[in-house]
């Protein structure tokens, strides 16, 4: 069906994680998880205080991705940074 009505699915998608908080929370957090979102857009998906999403994370135990990992970790956002802006 998301071929030959891919605005239907969408809209259908969208009502239901609209409706149904629990399934946005974890579609959210488990892409926070996997590093595919920053904290900041965590809280922007869930409509939260950009404050709010660490906090519970904390009292929930779930990990906080807070900047780089090592000096390598710090090098690699470093080089796609300029990457991105040489393309610019």
């Amino acid at each position: 069906m998301q071929r030959t009505q891919p605005a239907l699915v969408d809209r259908v998608l969208r009502r239901l994680l609209d409706e149904d908080e629990g399934l946005r929370w974890s579609l959210v957090v488990s892409a926070y998880l996997d590093e595919e979102i920053s904290l900041a857009r965590t809280a922007a998906l869930l409509g939260l205080h950009p404050l709010e999403p660490r906090q519970r994370f904390i009292e929930k135990g779930v990990p906080l991705h807070l900047g780089p990992v090592d000096e390598a970790d710090a090098q690699a956002e470093v080089d796609a940074l300029r990457a991105v802006i040489h393309q610019i």
